[in-house]
């Protein structure tokens, strides 16, 4: 089944720009229901383009790039090389990640917090942050813009790579792993081509603790989450907790747990 995702060519870009017209079909579905699950959106507008070429070599998807005083749009930078190998299945994962209602909504409206210094304005902790990006990925499945069984794969399969993250960054860093062993692991539990594990382990040899990251971000956010829903019943209001996560920007995950918890005592009240 992962040889048939791989090569069905429903999900293989024949141009860039038949990318760029993937990501903002998925950007259009979701944004009619942004409003039911948000109070608060950034200013910044947002968008998708390609990296510069002689980037591409060391990505495996791309990156967000957050406004910047030359630049006001964030935009999701993404790799357009090799698209006979680059299956779209979780493209839509992908943008709900990097764009809305992800690490857009995440960074650009910190970005646009007042009365704050400038290391709460535009630094960051990665737990948070990315934890922030893979629980927008699940989110995007409960607000229904997951239409067919092969965009649900698409999300699931990266949850998948970031269940092997945290396995690899383990072997590599605490069990000292070599990158031959590394790179089997994940061959062996993935769909991902051999030229992208590489990259990817490469990565996760630079980076300790990145990788472990994503999943403690969103497990943590998933259990705020059902507190406020145990504790609040029928008061309980996904717009306010979602405002209750990203009104004071990137936090520390126990600051971010007294957040909540301030959050849930004056719903009671």
């Amino acid at each position: 089944f992962y040889d048939r995702i791989s090569t069905d060519p429903r999900f293989l870009a024949k141009t860039p720009a038949d990318v760029e017209a993937t990501y903002m079909r998925y950007i259009r579905a979701i944004e009619p229901k942004v409003s039911s699950y948000f109070r608060t959106q950034p200013r910044a507008p947002y968008g998708v383009k390609r990296l510069p070429p002689a980037a591409e070599p060391g990505q495996t998807f791309g990156y967000y790039s957050p406004p910047n005083a030359t630049e006001p749009r964030g935009y999701y930078n993404y790799n357009g090389s090799n698209l006979d190998k680059r299956s779209l299945i979780n493209a839509g994962t992908l943008i709900y990640h990097e764009l809305i209602p992800g690490h857009h909504f995440q960074i650009a409206r910190q970005q646009e917090l007042t009365g704050i210094p400038k290391f709460r304005k535009f630094g960051g902790y990665g737990a948070y942050m990315e934890g922030w990006g893979l629980y927008s990925e699940r989110l995007a499945d409960e607000m229904g813009v997951y239409k067919t069984p092969y965009d649900r794969f698409g999300m699931l399969s990266l949850q998948v790579w970031r269940a092997i993250r945290l396995v690899l960054d383990t072997g590599i860093h605490s069990k000292r792993w070599t990158r031959e062993q590394a790179i089997a692991y994940f061959k062996a539990n993935s769909s991902v081509s051999d030229t992208d594990i590489a990259r990817e382990v490469d990565r996760y040899f630079n980076w300790p603790g990145q990788a472990t990251s994503y999943m403690v971000g969103q497990l943590k956010i998933a259990e705020l989450r059902a507190r406020a829903e145990k504790a609040l019943g029928p008061r309980f209001d996904i717009r306010d907790f979602h405002e209750a996560v990203l009104s004071q920007g990137s936090l520390p995950l126990d600051v971010l747990e007294e957040q909540v918890d301030r959050y849930i005592a004056g719903a009671r009240k």
